[in-house]
């Protein structure tokens, strides 16, 4: 049964990767052989899907929704490019505040927030959007991992390791994730200051943007407020922080909907045009990487990687965050993250270390090594598909020429700031 499970698995991997845009049907194919097969009981089944990630992603989502449509967004950029003394800093604050807003929104959520703002400045300063949407992509996938309402890997991790919102800040009187994910960020904002810094130095003139209603970003700070208090009170993430979430969507819906009076047939169509691939692609993944750990096979790789790394404790930190880069430069970083959780707290515990390292080596390679490739990450292939409908294709070179040095300036100033605080 073990060779069987891991057969399913890898060949479900391998679909992912030939055809990223039908990752759902992959996960969700591969999790039915596993309990037709008997790898997985229904009751075993029940167990691993985590009701908690998939109602804090979807709530999320339509939350991320109405926050593009308030026009919130786009008027803070407005106002930044406007106080920005040149293009050069305009198009690196464009980026910066792009980061930002990924910590607390989904990635895709973000890129399609800021790509309209991106693109319009662009326009005005008569130059290729290309290398300003890969910027987008890659600052939005750099944040993903800094908060627990930041991307599906931090909810996951915070499901597993049992953190509250307030512990991506500090832990154990220790700077956690959020803070080694900002160093990463200064890095990489000083490599794309360089980058962008011959784009202009003239001043950079727009009409600002209108805000339609501020009721979606007010909603935004009461789930990350919500989220805090909720998970201190349960320490850790349960059920009812994702029913708060998705109680606040249902909120924001029915204002869209009533209020807001856009009309049944628009309001439900923003519902049909949520990410609900990614939705059905997480629910197979638990069931395929539940499997996965119930036949043993974690165990059995925990103690490959243990025997290969020895008493050496930094070859080993240094090989999950390299091995985390590669795989997830090239393969979907939720099952990844999922599968790999349990083996970086094992390795940790036998080594006599504190979990938190090889766990935030984990995070940080696989988040931030999805802008290795223009297919490692949702948001990549979203910015893809901008650049493509506005006559400005890029190929993998031209997205490497940005996105290779930021990823790995980024992950190396990370990888250094969770090894002295947590060694």
């Amino acid at each position: 049964m073990k060779w069987i499970v891991l057969a399913i698995t890898v060949v479900m991997y391998g679909f992912i990767i030939a055809f990223p845009n039908r990752k759902s049907w992959a996960a969700l194919s591969a999790a039915a052989l596993m309990l037709i097969l008997g790898a997985l009981s229904p009751h075993e089944a029940l167990g691993f899907i985590n009701p908690t990630v998939l109602l804090i992603f979807i709530g999320a989502l339509l939350l991320a929704e109405l926050f593009i449509y308030s026009r919130v967004p786009a008027v803070l950029a407005d106002i930044i490019v406007i106080k920005s003394p040149n293009s050069g800093i305009a198009i690196v604050a464009i980026l910066v505040m792009t980061g930002i807003i990924s910590a607390f929104v989904e990635n895709v959520a973000t890129v399609l927030v800021m790509a309209p703002v991106a693109l319009a400045l662009c326009r005005k300063l008569n130059i290729k959007p290309r290398m300003f949407i890969v910027g987008l992509a890659i600052m939005s996938n750099l944040q993903g991992t800094a908060t627990l309402v930041g991307d599906p890997p931090s909810m996951i991790f915070a499901s597993y390791a049992g953190y509250t919102f307030n512990d991506f800040f500090f832990f154990n009187g220790r700077p956690s994730i959020f803070f080694a994910v900002q160093i990463g960020m200064i890095a990489g904002v000083l490599f794309l200051y360089r980058f962008f810094s011959k784009t202009g130095k003239e001043k950079v003139t727009i009409e600002k943007d209108v805000i339609i209603s501020s009721f979606p970003a007010i909603l935004l700070i009461i789930k990350i407020i919500g989220l805090a208090i909720l998970t201190f009170i349960f320490n850790g993430l349960t059920v009812a922080s994702g029913f708060f979430v998705a109680a606040l969507a249902v909120l924001g819906f029915f204002w869209y909907w009533l209020i807001r009076k856009e009309g049944t047939a628009k309001s439900f169509k923003m519902l049909k045009e949520l990410d609900w691939d990614t939705v059905f692609f997480l629910a197979g993944i638990f069931l395929v990487i539940g499997a996965v750990e119930t036949s043993g096979i974690l165990d059995d790789f925990a103690g490959v990687l243990l025997q290969l790394i020895g008493n050496n404790v930094l070859f080993g930190f240094i090989l999950i965050t390299l091995v985390s880069v590669f795989i997830s430069g090239f393969v979907d970083n939720v099952p990844y993250i999922i599968a790999m959780l349990p083996v970086a707290a094992s390795l940790s515990s036998e080594l006599g270390l504190r979990p938190e390292l090889y766990m935030f080596a984990l995070l940080i390679g696989s988040c931030m090594g999805g802008n290795l490739t223009p297919f490692g990450a949702s948001a990549n292939v979203v910015s893809l598909g901008i650049l493509r409908k506005h006559n400005d294709p890029i190929n993998f070179s031209q997205w490497l020429t940005v996105a290779l040095p930021f990823t790995f300036i980024s992950v190396a100033a990370s990888a250094v700031f969770v090894w002295l605080i947590w060694r």
